[in-house]
């Protein structure tokens, strides 16, 4: 048995609250939108948060939340807070429950994301990526990664190197050997999605066929496919860095850019490609260019 509380207050106080919180015992503080705010592109070691925030306490059964509250309220006052919640909360097995929530999912004809615990879909074609969502962004459900998996299955990538810039959990990387690339090169600047990575491809058979590393420790390669499903701002500031991986008349396959975004994208990487047409999934756009002859 767990005790959960929470409090909706300004951006300002969500972080005091979340301080707070954790001073008077909490073993763990969330964040959630308490006004259907979208946050989009954070900067570089930035964490925005909604100008009406509501932060989620949990507490062991025994705690007295009267306590907690008083010393809320001394802190921030009854301005600083609002719509207050108290409830105790049956224990579970978190992590199954939090998988509970994913389904197999489907992209384009043959292309499936299956979590453990699902059998995989019997048409004849079907191409299965095993994944669980983990710590590492990348299951699939964000229309981002979604556009990616469905120009993927798409293709014929059979004998061909790929680069997966920006892995997280390296969805793009272990979808495209399965659907017959020969090798994929999977970077990203935190460590711990080139250990998630390397984790999802042993999972799925490919481990032998990944190269994981840092954008510094990336090796001199020449893909035929580079996906780099980050954000328009790095995917503009990377141009250069970015084109030098993929040969004459490979494909770069960009990602993570809303909608009112896409033509500074493009425009950054005319110079370098022969730009498709975008594609664009609710505010989300993927770009596709044919890397030009140098």
């Amino acid at each position: 048995m767990w005790r959960q509380l929470s409090a909706a207050t300004g951006e300002t106080e969500a972080e005091l609250l979340s301080d707070l919180f954790f001073e008077l015992g909490a073993t763990s503080v969330s964040f959630e939108d308490e006004g259907d705010q979208p946050l989009f592109e954070p900067k570089p070691g930035e964490i925005p948060l909604w100008c009406n925030t509501r932060v989620i306490a949990l507490f062991e059964a025994d705690s007295d939340l009267s306590l907690v509250r008083s010393a809320v309220v001394d802190a921030l006052g009854e301005e600083g807070i609002a719509d207050w919640r108290e409830e105790d909360i049956q224990d579970q097995a978190w992590e199954r429950a939090w998988l509970a929530h994913f389904r197999p999912m489907q992209f384009g004809g043959r292309l499936w994301i299956v979590p453990t615990g699902f059998d995989p879909p019997t048409q004849g074609d079907a191409v299965c990526v095993n994944l669980d969502p983990g710590l590492a962004f990348g299951t699939g459900t964000h229309p981002t990664t979604a556009l990616c998996l469905q120009w993927l299955d798409g293709q014929s990538p059979q004998a061909k190197t790929v680069v997966d810039y920006g892995c997280g959990s390296g969805i793009l990387a272990i979808a495209a050997l399965l659907l017959g690339a020969e090798k994929a090169v999977a970077t990203d600047i935190d460590p711990q999605a080139l250990t998630a990575t390397l984790d999802n491809a042993r999972k799925n058979g490919v481990a032998a066929k990944v190269e994981c590393c840092l954008p510094a420790r990336m090796p001199p390669v020449q893909a035929d496919i580079l996906l780099a499903n980050i954000l328009a701002n790095p995917l503009i500031d990377l141009v250069g860095e970015l084109v030098k991986f993929v040969r004459p008349g490979g494909v770069v396959v960009l990602s993570g850019i809303l909608r009112e975004q896409s033509n500074d994208v493009r425009l950054a990487y005319e110079p370098y490609c022969e730009m498709e047409a975008p594609v664009f999934l609710e505010e989300w756009t993927r770009l596709v260019g044919i890397r030009r002859s140098a």
